[in-house]
């Protein structure tokens, strides 16, 4: 068991880090119709993304973002301009990513970020579909002699303020009766490096994010620990601003189309044989029929372009998580319905 803290100074940490929200920016204002005229005046789709955050949004050796939501951003451009390469990723903080939503300086935010009642009817945003489900987990230290959250009593614990993760820490560590002082960083480098260098004995955050840290981060991956168990709800989503009902339609159908792609089996090695298919909810998927896009105010061949240039769900998610990536991760909640998961596609038609 770890060291106990005194209690008033947890209570205290507590009462200045877990409530630290960003102020909220004055809402640009945005009526429907006025996003989607945007972009295409501009040229190019403006998303909102995490700095670094492996297998979600990070630089390559080759200068060039990759990751689950830096994907569906080019999803988006995919859908709007026929051209996935036609995004520009703003890094973004913590505390500065509602912000940059709220006041139009990006069109979407597709960030690893929670969607929640607060956030939705407080923030002035609308969530998409979740593409990713995860919860909080705990990362520790091999020799701390810590194998469940129960003996984390006393413990230190990095965190980032403003997120639905400082706010899991305090009800969890609460409703077990146990003790802590956060550790509150906002910097994400910061953060993790405070904690490889023993700042805090644990580090809290989305599990999915913690084999990364312990992959590319310490020096020594076998001297860290996952520990078992999901302790939250976090069904990760893009957001954008209230107001404009055609551009949220389109960011939600476009995270449908991933969906209902790979569950007919349309993927980016067989997209074009399928324009053939006789299937009538192919020939619609595809835009062969029902002129679906044009009631989005895209092109018919919107999902044709997002599975051609992006992929599938399954393509996107093999990329950065399947077997031959460098974080394998089973899907489990990530699975398609009639797999078992949460994935379900709204129809097309």
């Amino acid at each position: 068991m770890l060291k106990k803290t005194h209690l008033a100074a947890s209570v205290l940490l507590l009462t200045l880090g877990s409530f630290i929200f960003p102020a909220q920016a004055e809402n640009a204002p945005v009526t429907n119709g006025d996003t989607l005229k945007k972009i295409k005046a501009r040229g190019e789709l403006v998303c909102g993304v995490h700095p670094a955050r492996h297998g979600f949004a990070s630089i390559d050796s080759k200068g060039q973002w990759e990751g689950l939501d830096v994907d569906f951003c080019r999803a988006l451009a995919a859908a709007v301009f026929g051209d996935a390469s036609k995004v520009r990723f703003t890094p973004l903080s913590t505390a500065q990513r509602f912000a940059a939503i709220q006041s139009g300086e990006v069109d979407v935010l597709s960030r690893n970020v929670t969607a929640s009642l607060t956030r939705d009817v407080s923030l002035g945003l609308n969530f998409a579909p979740p593409n990713f489900y995860t919860g909080t987990g705990f990362m520790v230290r091999a020799n701390s002699g810590v194998k469940k959250v129960e003996d984390l009593d006393g413990a230190t614990v990095c965190i980032t303020p403003g997120s639905s993760t400082e706010q899991n820490v305090a009800q969890i560590f609460s409703s077990r009766n146990l003790h802590y002082t956060p550790v509150v960083i906002e910097n994400n480098k910061e953060y993790v490096a405070a904690y490889l260098a023993g700042r805090c004995d644990v580090i809290a955050r989305d599990k999915v994010a913690l084999p990364g840290i312990k992959t590319f981060d310490a020096e020594k991956p076998d001297d860290h620990i996952i520990l078992p168990g999901i302790y939250s709800k976090e069904p990760l989503a893009m957001a954008v601003r209230k107001g404009d009902d055609q551009w949220f339609d389109i960011v939600k159908w476009v995270v449908y189309a991933t969906f209902n792609a790979e569950e007919m089996n349309v993927n980016q090695s067989n997209v074009d044989a399928e324009l053939k298919s006789t299937d009538p909810d192919v020939q619609g998927l595809l835009g062969v029929t029902g002129g679906f896009g044009q009631k989005l105010g895209l092109d018919d061949k919107w999902v044709y372009n997002i599975v051609k240039q992006v992929g599938n769900y399954g393509d996107i998610y093999n990329r950065h998580f399947g077997p031959q990536s460098t974080e394998p991760l089973d899907r489990d909640l990530n699975n398609l319905w009639t797999k078992g998961g949460l994935l379900y596609g709204l129809p097309i038609r």
